[in-house]
């Protein structure tokens, strides 16, 4: 049996909500067999989910989603590295009265990629989800070397406040980034237009913050279209992630989004992990209508069933029970108890006695 998992909302990385599972199914059935393969979407825990594989992890010191300086860290394996934008932006490096997505930046995902190329990286793995962000990747552009300006000619601060007053792009002192290919790892396929009003109140951010950030990502759409030659890009499925941090980099060193899940699947072997399993118990914080469109637990079904392998599911909390999953165990239906890992553990003994 294979255990294969996303993280948990902030409260299990990928690793550990694996751990907690094959607890509690060895709880329950202290004879089966047990793989671990903890998986991600590009989102928070993304480095734990391909740790070894991944390469070396190289220690810098960022911008914090607030500016303060914090340490994240990237991993390299020869030329390629791999970047979790939560290390540097991330919500759950905020207590709950800082979030505010009109003071958060991107730029120390910026200072991540700078730093993944000054050490060598010709291929960049970007995840984008969970961030504390939508700046529409401005941050992360500034931190590259462009220069964005707001009227009278002064640069940009950081976050989204000031993003609608910005009216050019100046190439500052950013380099080249013709021979670094950077794949963005995204779970939705929000265009940009919409960022505001889906990721913002997430993010701390009340009806009048949204509409500011949302006028603030159109004048940035405006100025980075027409800067990088990029008619149209706001419109194009994922550039929303992240809260837009997909569209300023997409705009500004041609990064390429695509579906993380089914990246990261590739590069643990999750296939060939399949192919000795008779039965795959999956899982994330919320179970809902979006699971099975590009997020961990989809790609697990998908996958598993074109090899005729039973999939089911241990979850925080279950809004809807996707098909494709034989049965469903809610490990929080109210939400995080003191003990989430305790809490999944159970839930998996639970479903271990009926499956």
């Amino acid at each position: 049996m294979l255990v294969a998992p996303d993280s948990f909302g902030g409260t299990l990385s990928p690793r550990e909500a694996a751990g907690a599972i094959a607890t509690g199914w060895s709880r329950g059935r202290p004879d089966d067999e047990v793989a671990l393969q903890p998986l991600s979407d590009g989102g928070d825990g993304l480095l734990d989910a391909v740790d070894p594989r991944a390469g070396q992890l190289h220690h810098v010191e960022v911008s914090g989603p607030r500016g303060h300086p914090i340490d994240a860290v990237f991993a390299l394996d020869g030329g390629r590295a791999v970047i979790e934008s939560a290390r540097a932006c991330g919500l759950a490096l905020l207590a709950q009265d800082q979030r505010d997505p009109l003071m958060t930046t991107t730029w120390g995902v910026g200072q991540l990629l700078r730093a993944a190329r000054d050490a060598g990286a010709s291929e960049m793995l970007v995840g984008l989800g969970g961030s504390a962000t939508v700046d529409g990747g401005a941050g992360a552009v500034g931190a590259l070397g462009f220069r964005a300006l707001v009227a009278g000619g002064s640069g940009l601060k950081v976050g989204g406040w000031d993003l609608p007053r910005v009216t050019a792009i100046e190439p500052g002192w950013a380099d080249d980034w013709s021979d670094v290919h950077v794949t963005l790892l995204a779970d939705v396929t929000t265009p940009l237009s919409d960022a505001a009003a889906i990721y913002g109140p997430q993010k701390g951010a009340d009806a009048p913050a949204v509409e500011h950030l949302a006028r603030g990502l159109a004048a940035w759409a405006d100025v980075a279209e027409r800067s990088f030659n990029r008619p149209g890009l706001r419109d194009e499925p994922g550039t929303g992630a992240a809260g837009g941090l997909a569209f300023g980099l997409a705009a500004a060193i041609e990064a390429r989004i695509v579906r993380g899940a089914a990246i990261v699947a590739d590069l643990v072997g999750l296939d060939e992990q399949l192919a000795g399993a008779d039965l795959v118990i999956t899982g994330e914080g919320r179970l809902d209508a979006t699971s099975a469109a590009g997020k961990v637990v989809g790609e697990v079904v998908a996958r598993a069933r074109a090899g005729g392998i039973r999939v089911a599911a241990v979850c925080g909390q279950v809004l809807e029970h996707p098909e494709g999953l034989e049965d469903v165990e809610a490990a929080s239906p109210r939400g995080p108890g003191p003990d989430p890992a305790e809490s999944v553990a159970t839930a998996a003994q639970r479903l271990a006695g009926r499956i």
